[in-house]
């Protein structure tokens, strides 16, 4: 068993206006999920993009325009949405402060398929 010092670990940048805190991953010794959280700055988020695996985004603070292929919703603070695997999504700050995110993956590694070839598309690989 490994214990996980959270308050220890540094925000990255992962594109303008999106910090993002690894929470569990690969690196952290998981087999089976990928689970970190994201700071956005209004009208920022992820872009549309897809992963091989489910998804759980969680609003924890703030208000979030997401959308799932064709369907588009908003969640505020407390609710989550299940993103199947291989459907097409993204989301992105609708309110004024800033949006605060919870995102699990049903694989140790974040891995995803953008629209965008200039977005990384793998993330938190073990050594």
């Amino acid at each position: 068993m490994r214990i996980i010092d959270h308050n220890g670990e540094p925000r990255d940048t992962w594109r303008e206006g999106v910090e993002t805190r690894m929470l569990a991953s690969a690196v952290t010794g998981t087999m089976q999920l990928c689970l970190f959280e994201q700071w956005c700055a209004p009208g920022c988020g992820a872009p549309t993009h897809l992963h091989a695996v489910e998804e759980v985004l969680s609003v924890l603070e703030g208000e979030a325009e997401i959308w799932v292929e064709n369907e588009t919703m908003r969640l505020t603070s407390g609710q989550s949405l299940v993103v199947p695997a291989g459907r097409r999504h993204g989301f992105r700050n609708v309110g004024e402060a800033t949006l605060h995110v919870r995102a699990t993956l049903a694989s140790p590694i974040f891995e995803a398929a953008y629209e965008d070839a200039r977005e990384a598309s793998r993330r938190w690989l073990p050594a």
